[in-house]
């Protein structure tokens, strides 16, 4: 097994997430950057900013060698037969890169309030669904599907596959999800938790991975690591502002109680159910942006990041967090400093 397919030797990512408000030059100098350092993927997200597909094959005509990654897609807003088209495209126009597909269940505010799309119920039903049919609809195949969610007659991928095709990643948070990215995924997303909540997270995954048959380690871990060289006590009051907007999703906010602040959750609720959102983001404690938010010089960013690795994570993705007083300047440090992990 080469070192491209080895999932245990990868070498870790970038995500454009946090900085796409500095618009697609600065995608390109990011990716550009993490190239040049050494790291092996350059990833996205799909909120109200850039369109997903569109920047990757921006990014991936302007700079060679970095795998290709959406992180993540809602599932409400593409029907499976178009994520299949929108991976596959991409896949054909980098036939030597993967092109990892991550999907998810998002949030009321991104599928609903922002995008005007049914949120709907039963994610972990949902997704399951979501997930067979991509894949059925990336085999080439005729797919013929009558499901809860869609209804698919006679749909068939009108590009020939090559030697390599779309690798599906789900983004999962919870137990019956992360069981379910186990079962029928490539890979996994992790994002929003510290490194001393990621082997419990692996666990559930290799679990999925046993109730399926599947050999430990089929399913890669990936996970996003937010991370930024700057001062951590300036840089508290956006980490705080930045959890906060998380904390208020009622799965985020699961997770963040199974690892270790169902406190800081507990009170956020309270305030917030009194109509006082300052005080709701000052519930956010200072421990909770250190572990989650991490800020600091090089080394400790450095340590970070080779602690999500240690306790578990195939592959890092680093998330810089443009928060120091010059914000291309710490990205750039960030990227570099992790580079290192």
């Amino acid at each position: 097994m080469d070192h491209a397919d080895d999932p245990h030797a990868r070498p870790g990512g970038v995500t454009f997430a946090s900085i796409q408000g500095l618009g697609l030059g600065a995608a390109e100098d990011l990716a550009r950057r993490a190239a040049d350092a050494g790291y092996g993927s350059f990833w996205t997200a799909e909120t109200t900013g850039p369109e997903a597909f569109a920047t990757l094959a921006h990014v991936g005509a302007r700079v060679g060698g970095l795998d290709l990654g959406t992180g993540v897609l809602a599932a409400q807003l593409r029907t499976p037969p178009l994520a299949a088209m929108g991976a596959a495209t991409l896949q054909a126009a980098h036939p030597d890169r993967r092109i990892l597909l991550g999907v998810g269940i998002s949030s009321p505010v991104v599928v609903g309030r922002w995008h005007g799309a049914d949120y709907g119920d039963r994610p972990v039903a949902r997704m399951r669904e979501y997930l067979g049919l991509v894949q059925a609809c990336l085999s080439g195949e005729r797919v013929d599907w009558d499901g809860t969610d869609h209804t698919v007659d006679g749909f068939r991928l009108g590009l020939r596959p090559g030697k390599r095709r779309p690798e599906l990643v789900l983004g999962a948070l919870n137990e019956r999800m992360l069981r379910l990215a186990g079962e029928v995924a490539d890979g996994v997303l992790l994002n929003y938790l510290p490194a001393s909540a990621v082997p419990w997270c692996v666990e559930q995954v290799r679990a999925g991975e046993d109730a399926a048959g599947r050999d430990r380690g089929s399913c890669t871990v990936h996970a996003y690591v937010h991370v930024g060289v700057c001062d951590p006590e300036a840089a508290r009051p956006a980490a705080r502002k930045d959890l906060f907007s998380y904390a208020v999703v009622p799965a985020y906010a699961t997770a963040f109680e199974r690892a270790g602040f169902a406190e800081e959750v507990a009170a956020l609720r309270a305030a917030r159910a009194a109509g006082d959102r300052d005080a709701a983001i000052a519930a956010v404690s200072d421990r909770m942006c250190d572990e989650i938010d991490v800020c600091g010089d090089a080394a400790h960013v450095r340590a970070t990041v080779s602690a999500y690795r240690a306790a578990g994570v195939d592959a890092p993705v680093v998330m810089p967090l443009p928060w120091g007083e010059d914000r291309r300047r710490t990205i750039d440090d960030t990227v570099d400093a992790a580079a290192g992990a």
